[in-house]
C-alpha cells in the first residue's frame, strides 16, 4: 500500500487509519494498541491534557514518531473551540486541530452553527481543520468551502459502536468531496472501518472501538487490516447489486442436450 498514501494538506501518510487516545485502560495498553494499529497519526484531547507532564500519553506519541493531533473536546461553543486550538498551538506547537464543538453531553452530537463559525474562524487564523461533523453532505460542502483539510463526518453517536448508521448520505458526501473524507465516531468493529473505506472514505478514525474493546492490542490490529481490505476494495471496485441471480460461468458455447441422446450412457 505504499503506493497509496493518504494526503492530508499536503501532508503524506502510509496509514489511513487514525486513533483516539480515550478510554484506555492504563498507558500500556494504550502504546501497544497504538502500535498494532500502526497509526501514524493520533489525536489527544486537549483540555484533559498536561502537555508538562512526563510520561503523558505526548510522550508515548514521541517516542513512536507518532504525529499528535490535538482536538478540541469538551467545546459546546464556537469561542470555546477556538481558544483550545490556540493554546494547542501554544502547547504543541502545531497547527493541525480536529475540531469538535458538541451540542450536548448526551448525544454529543455536533452543533453544525458554532461549527461552522469555529472553522471559519480557524481557517482564517492559519489553522489545519480537521471538523468531526454530521453525516450531512450540504454541511459537508460547507465546510469544505471555507477550507476545511478534510471532512470526519460520524458513523453513529461518539462511543456507540452502531457503526455507519446512513450509509447512503457517505457515499454522497464521498462522492463530492475534494478533500479527504474521514470516518469519525462510531465504529464499534472491524466491519465497520472496512464499510467505511469501501463507501470511499479516505481514513478512518476510531478510539473506543480498540481502547474498551476486551483485548484492545488485538482489536487495533483487526482495525488495521479492515481499513487496508476496505480501501484495496474500494480501489478494485464492488460488483452491482443485482435482484436475480446471475450464473458466474459463462453459457456461450454451453453442450446442448439431447435428451433423446444422453451424453453418457451407461455400459
Amino acid at each position: 500500500m505504499a503506493d497509496d498514501v493518504l494526503t492530508i494538506a499536503g501532508t503524506p501518510f502510509t496509514s489511513r487509519l487514525i486513533m483516539g487516545t480515550g478510554g484506555a485502560p492504563s498507558l500500556d495498553v494504550l502504546e501497544r494498541a497504538l502500535l498494532a494499529s500502526g497509526t501514524e497519526l493520533t489525536t489527544v484531547a486537549m483540555r484533559r491534557l498536561d502537555p508538562a507532564v512526563r510520561g503523558s500519553v505526548l510522550s508515548v506519541l514521541e517516542r513512536h514518531g507518532i504525529r499528535v493531533l490535538p482536538n478540541t473536546a469538551g467545546c459546546f461553543t464556537a469561542g470555546e473551540a477556538v481558544l483550545t486550538a490556540r493554546l494547542a498551538r501554544e502547547a504543541l506547537g502545531t497547527d493541525w486541530v480536529k475540531l469538535e464543538v458538541i451540542a450536548d453531553e448526551r448525544t454529543l452530537l455536533p452543533d453544525p452553527i458554532e461549527l461552522l463559525d469555529a472553522a471559519e474562524i480557524l481557517v482564517d487564523d492559519g489553522f489545519t481543520v480537521l471538523p468531526y461533523t454530521n453525516d450531512d453532505p450540504v454541511l459537508a460542502r460547507r465546510l469544505e468551502d471555507v477550507g476545511c483539510a478534510a471532512i470526519m463526518p460520524l458513523g453513529s453517536p461518539i462511543g456507540s459502536g452502531l457503526g455507519i448508521r446512513n450509509p447512503h448520505n457517505f457515499q454522497l458526501i464521498t462522492e463530492r468531496a475534494k478533500v479527504p473524507v474521514i470516518l469519525d465516531a462510531g465504529a464499534g468493529t472491524a466491519s465497520d472501518a472496512a464499510l467505511a473505506m469501501e463507501l470511499g472514505c479516505a481514513a478512518v478514525m476510531l478510539a473506543s472501538a480498540v481502547t474498551r474493546a476486551q483485548e484492545p492490542v488485538l482489536m487495533a490490529e483487526a482495525m488495521r487490516h479492515a481499513v487496508e481490505a476496505g480501501r484495496l476494495a474500494h480501489r478494485a471496485g464492488r460488483i452491482p447489486r443485482r435482484h436475480f441471480a446471475e450464473a458466474s460461468s459463462p453459457t456461450a458455447g454451453m453442450a446442448v442436450l439431447d435428451p433423446e441422446r444422453p451424453a453418457f450412457s451407461a455400459r
